[in-house]
């Protein structure tokens, strides 16, 4: 017997990735950041939103589950790690942006409720 509750399969969950990160992109626009890259990859790792604000240059992990809970401890060590490497790739290919302030963020979403923006939600190792 079920207990009812169905397991999203990929593509659905895949969906409400991208959702989720096009929403992140936007509080973040409304936080008057500017969006340089989305869903950014190199051979270090991936990083869902790169932003910057004047000075401040933000690596932005969104994570979407069911609760928000959920979604701030699927934010692994391995997983930070893996953004922070990716991130020096990536100031190492835009030297012009490595004299910025930079800092680690991550976006909470779960379904009807507002996104939450955690600011330095780790410190790179």
């Amino acid at each position: 017997m079920s207990s009812g509750a169905t397991r999203p399969t990929r593509q659905q969950a895949e969906r409400f990735g991208r959702l989720a990160e096009t929403g992140a992109a936007w509080m973040l626009r409304l936080k008057g950041f500017g969006i340089l890259q989305t869903r950014y990859r190199n051979a270090g790792g991936e990083i869902d939103l790169i932003a910057r604000r004047r000075n401040l240059l933000i690596f932005v992990e969104v994570k979407a589950r069911g609760d928000l809970d959920d979604a701030a401890h699927a934010i692994s060590t391995h997983q930070q790690q893996r953004i922070a490497r990716a991130g020096e790739i990536f100031l190492s290919d835009e030297p012009g942006l490595a004299t910025l302030d930079m800092r680690f963020d991550a976006v909470l979403v779960a379904p009807w409720r507002l996104p939450v923006h955690i600011p330095g939600a780790w410190q790179k190792t």
